[in-house]
């Protein structure tokens, strides 16, 4: 009776295993033919795209390139941009240029590639500033050259600096505030 009961519970088991295998299995064919089918639709996609890009001229592909720059820009705060320059610069610095080399966004991040000139009076309040800036996080600066000032009674030298840009994740800013502050820095063109 034992060996019955035990020989039956076996069996049920062995039918419930096996059963579980094959929905498993089945599963995993389903998903291996949909990875399957993404990878095909991939290539397509790939090839579509590849052969549009061989039919565009270069006047076209430089066209394509500089509107993908102007939706990069779309999405660059200068309101932001010249807030926390204004907090990161000490006040014995003054900017004296900005100027935006590339704006690159990646994800949700927007980085901004920057050529900064900027005086001050003494090497050591720049140096300061460059360490400042990276200890904040949103500014990557780098010292490129030191021009000293003549003329007109200055003191002091300017600096330029090529600095990365990276805002803080915060709320972001109306995308007709961004065109009308692009406007303003650059001096109403696009």
């Amino acid at each position: 009776m034992i060996t019955a009961a035990v020989i039956l519970v076996s069996l049920v088991s062995l039918v419930f295993i096996a059963r579980s295998t094959g929905l498993a299995n089945a599963q995993a064919n389903a998903v291996q033919n949909d990875i399957n089918n993404l990878g095909r639709q991939e290539q397509a996609l790939r090839q579509q795209a590849e052969t549009i890009k061989n039919s565009l001229t270069s006047e076209q592909l430089q066209t394509l390139d500089a509107a993908h720059a102007l939706v990069d820009r779309k999405h660059f705060s200068w309101s932001r941009l010249f807030a926390d320059l204004e907090s990161a610069l000490p006040g014995a610095v003054r900017v004296k240029s900005i100027a935006v080399r590339r704006v690159v966004t990646r994800g949700d991040e927007t980085l901004a590639e920057l050529d900064m000139t900027v005086v001050a009076k003494t090497p050591a309040i720049v140096t300061e500033m460059i360490a400042e800036m990276d200890r904040a996080g949103v500014f990557h600066s780098e010292l490129r050259a030191q021009n000293l000032q003549r003329g007109r009674g200055e003191s002091g030298a300017e600096y330029e600096l090529s600095v990365i840009y990276r805002p803080r994740a915060g709320a972001a800013t109306e995308p007709s505030a961004l065109a009308s502050n692009a406007d303003t820095v650059n001096g109403g063109a696009k």
